[in-house]
């Protein structure tokens, strides 16, 4: 029998931390490794009990949930966790600021609990959360402001077929879509956005989208 996703529950919000460890806890598959109310908290926990997934809310005491998100799941990270942050509002800064701080993905606290545990589920499986068009919404937003120079295209170390995808992955394409427009099969876009993640040491879409404003491929 396949052992369950072990979770880490993180929020300020006792009602709202309370109801997350319910939902999370009657599922088979899944299991509450333990409960927080801050991001220093959910630090000295998930070096203690090794969670799969860490819910993360982000406006919280002590420590909040994009610096967490970063000492947990940030590129200098030896062993990053997988994290799934929770907000109040869809295209909230802070969200932005947390996705490249290196969460997986992000959900809406009023999102159904369905859409919670399907969260949970595909970033424990390595996957990103974001829908492509969310994605666009919220790093376009964004990124424009406060993307700091990284070079040039030309410095980037992919084929020119490469980057034509990862523009159309930045730009809210589905791998469907992107199969649809530049003629090819979905299985070898798929092939084409896992080379991508590879050759750029990426850990998903998520940073993908993110990578290709911060490097001006894209613009808002």
């Amino acid at each position: 029998m396949t052992a369950p996703i072990r979770v880490l529950i993180c929020d300020d919000q006792v009602l709202v931390r309370t109801g997350l460890v319910t939902i999370v806890d009657a599922q088979p598959d899944l299991e509450v490794a333990g409960e927080c109310e801050d991001g220093l908290a959910s630090i000295e926990l998930t070096a203690e009990l090794q969670p799969d997934v860490v819910v993360m809310d982000v406006r919280m005491p002590v420590l909040d949930g994009i610096e967490a998100t970063r000492r947990l799941a940030g590129a200098r990270v030896q062993h990053p966790v997988k994290v799934l942050v929770v907000t109040t509002f869809n295209l909230d800064e802070y969200v932005y600021e947390a996705l490249r701080a290196g969460a997986s993905g992000f959900l809406l606290k009023d999102a159904p609990p369905a859409q919670l545990l399907h969260g949970i589920r595909t970033v424990a499986m390595g996957a990103a959360l974001l829908d492509p068009e969310v994605t666009r919404r919220l790093v376009g937003r964004y990124a424009a402001r406060i993307r700091p120079a990284e070079g040039a295209s030309h410095d980037i170390p992919l084929t020119p077929r490469e980057l034509e995808v990862l523009r159309l992955v930045a730009d809210g394409l589905s791998n469907r879509e992107i199969a649809e427009s530049l003629v090819l099969s979905p299985e070898t876009v798929k092939t084409f956005v896992s080379r991508i993640l590879t050759k750029l040491d990426l850990r998903d879409r998520v940073q993908a989208v993110v990578y290709a404003y911060r490097r001006g491929l894209v613009t808002y």
